[in-house]
């Protein structure tokens, strides 16, 4: 039988107030856990939710990070390759393709400005040419050496846009200096020759003259 002054009875008007503060502190003690579960729970996916949009941010997707640090790359299409022995006014400083000398100039760093008309030959065979400020320091242009592939050629060059430009056929970068992060990744892009017309073509075997001279030693048809 139950009855108001039934012990086990729910309704706490039967019960002295002496004893219903007690029965609060245990009910709030029975449900303190199912509270601290429920927001340990929503912490836990709210943090495995967030945590793969952070790391994206923080480190970046390898594809968006690359388009981003080469997003000012010039690119342009240049069709005429022809051979000349005149002088070429070029669009591009330095120039990025475009009619050129017979001769190439032969792999390797130079200590001097070399001829437009000779380098962009080189450029044709699918050379990287880094030009640089004639007065960067030495340690600069040992940091620049250390990075030129063995298909290209390294030299100085007056009225440059940036301190260091790197150039392919058809693509081009201004770069803040020897150091500059990007030179790598443009390295990495472009740096196989691809966009040249004459893809996988060395420039071993050309005139080690600045000028472009014994032409014996690097013509082509």
């Amino acid at each position: 039988m139950s009855g108001a002054d039934d012990p086990q009875d729910p309704d706490p008007a039967g019960v002295p107030p002496e004893e219903q503060a007690p029965r609060e502190e245990r009910r709030s003690r029975r449900s303190l856990p199912l509270v601290l579960a429920g927001v340990v729970s929503a912490l836990v996916l709210g943090a495995a939710l967030v945590a793969p949009l952070v790391d994206r941010v923080v480190r970046g997707d390898e594809q968006a990070r690359r388009a981003l640090d080469l997003s000012l790359v010039e690119t342009w299409e240049i069709l005429d390759r022809s051979h000349t022995t005149d002088d070429v006014t070029y669009e591009q400083n330095p120039p990025a393709g475009g009619a050129h000398a017979p001769v190439w100039l032969a792999c390797g760093v130079y200590d001097e400005i070399v001829r437009d008309e000779v380098a962009v030959h080189d450029l044709e065979h699918g050379s990287v040419w880094i030009t640089h400020d004639p007065e960067l320091s030495g340690a600069d242009l040992a940091a620049l050496a250390d990075l030129l592939p063995d298909n290209a050629i390294m030299s100085p060059r007056d009225d440059l846009p940036s301190p260091v430009v790197v150039t392919v056929w058809g693509a081009q970068l201004q770069l803040d200096g020897a150091d500059d992060p990007r030179l790598g990744l443009f390295l990495e892009e472009y740096g196989d020759g691809h966009t040249a017309p004459e893809f996988g073509v060395s420039c071993q075997g050309g005139t080690p003259a600045p000028d472009g001279s014994l032409p014996e030693q690097g013509t082509d048809a």
